[in-house]
């Protein structure tokens, strides 16, 4: 299953009951499967990041307000490239 197939069905299942708005939610959701994907624990990329393992988890679950920088950063550490979109 690919990365956009996973974010729609966590985003189905979940947002729903998610407490904060659907938003910050997926930014979670997508951070969380790209690292998943990547091949990376929390611990590691925190390591990665020299950053601590609960930064990483607050990042994926409470994406709300987060800095570009900060996912520019994450993305890099997972190899990635960040891409922002204005519809």
């Amino acid at each position: 299953m690919d990365f956009f197939a996973k974010v729609k069905i966590f985003s189905l299942i979940f947002v729903k009951s998610y407490p904060h708005s659907s938003k910050d939610f997926k930014i979670g959701v997508m951070l969380k499967i790209a690292r998943e994907e990547s091949g990376f624990t929390q611990e590691q990329l925190a390591q990665k990041l020299k950053t601590k393992k609960s930064a990483i988890s607050r990042i994926e679950n409470h994406a709300e307000d987060i800095k570009l920088s900060t996912l520019d950063r994450f993305a890099q550490a997972l190899g990635k490239t960040l891409l922002v979109e204005v519809a």
